[in-house]
């Protein structure tokens, strides 16, 4: 008897102040100031505040039909107002979490991209997808996200964004993502060391993460790691330093000679790639990689002498390679031990997965990156 009259209490506290609100909510919508629809905007949000909790899905939806009607016709700063009470609600309205969530102005979206639970997955992924770096930033700070959410913001995302999502200790990342987020990391010490102290980034990633990692930089990893992560970090540059000092940088004038008169007389192709691979010119393959997909010969080079196969697939895709001449490529690049036929098969496998559009995009991102990163040398 007690939880069904609390249940209609509940009910008659829900329907009664909505509907006596019902008048001055049509003045305020039809003729009223902007003042006057605020003033009603806040009592609106007020009584759900109050009772939210104890409504059903019926009651709930009433509160949505009539913030939605108001936020429509206010101001921005009332808008983000109520992003701030609504954020934290887990009951809060769906349609109106939904409004605010897309609202071009980061001071409406940003609460409830960063803190509502009634966003879901698939509205992140959409928002991440088409809104600006403040919308990505407020998601970044966003508790557990997902995979799909994370590879869009890595994809999308300026140096701040990124920054933030590293810190993110909850936000969870696919292979790929992992790996693209470990490239933007090249030359960015803060970076390198956000990464470094994530307890979830794969040992293959931190080696090549502290690879780029200048000394200064892995020593103070080493100082502000925890225990666990500071056992990690110190194995893996145990290993780095065990290998040696690094070889000397390449000189490629005559490949690129070459690669380029190729390009000129439309002979760099598919079999021209494939005869260098097999005649072992790897010189001319990094070349070769570079001219097709207009990127630096050092980023590609770093690509073919990297303990990493998975990553020259995506070059090797962007040029639209047949298997074949990619399998050649990895078989006979230049490394201490060759491929296993476990690993070949597993790349082979990955390589028919990934997309042309999948791999131009990656490799538009290194374009950009790189560009990005010189700019400040040409400005001095």
């Amino acid at each position: 008897m007690r939880v069904s009259f609390n249940n209609q209490q509940a009910a008659l506290m829900a329907q009664q102040p909505a509907h006596s609100i019902i008048a001055e909510l049509e003045d305020a919508v039809r003729d009223g100031t902007s003042a006057k629809r605020v003033q009603t905007l806040r009592r609106v949000t007020d009584l759900f505040l109050n009772d939210g909790d104890r409504l059903n899905d019926e009651q709930v939806k009433v509160f949505d039909d009539v913030l939605c009607l108001l936020i429509a016709r206010v101001e921005t700063r009332a808008r983000a107002e109520l992003s701030k009470r609504l954020a934290p609600l887990d009951y809060a309205p769906f349609e109106v979490i939904q409004y605010l969530a897309w609202d071009d102005d980061i001071s409406v979206a940003a609460d409830v991209l960063t803190h509502s639970s009634r966003l879901s997955s698939e509205a992140l992924f959409a928002i991440a997808s088409t809104k600006g770096q403040d919308h990505l930033l407020a998601i970044s700070a966003r508790e557990n996200l997902p995979e799909a959410v994370t590879d869009v913001i890595i994809t999308r995302g300026g140096d701040k964004v990124i920054r933030r999502l590293a810190k993110n200790a909850t936000a969870r990342f696919s292979q790929d993502g992992y790996s693209n987020i470990v490239a933007r990391a090249e030359g960015d010490d803060e970076l390198i060391e956000i990464l470094g102290l994530r307890i979830d980034i794969p040992a293959k990633l931190l080696s090549e993460l502290l690879r780029r990692a200048k000394e200064a930089v892995r020593a103070r990893l080493l100082a502000i790691a925890p225990p666990a992560v500071r056992d990690e970090i110190q194995k893996v540059l145990n290993d780095i330093a065990q290998e040696g000092p690094a070889a000397p940088r390449r000189n490629y004038g005559v490949a690129e000679e070459l690669v380029k008169l190729m390009k000129q007389l439309n002979e760099l192709d598919d079999a021209a790639v494939y005869k260098f691979a097999e005649d072992s010119k790897f010189d001319e393959v990094t070349v070769a990689l570079a001219v097709l997909n207009d990127m630096p010969i050092e980023m590609i080079e770093r690509l073919m002498l990297g303990h990493r196969s998975d990553l020259i697939l995506i070059p090797c895709r962007s040029a639209r390679l047949n298997w074949p001449t990619v399998e050649t490529i990895l078989r006979k690049r230049p490394l201490p031990h060759p491929l296993d036929d476990a690993t070949l098969e597993v790349a082979q496998r990955d390589y028919r997965r990934l997309s042309l559009e999948t791999a131009q995009r990656t490799v538009r991102f290194w374009q950009l990156h790189n560009r990005i990163e010189k700019q400040p040398m040409a400005v001095e």
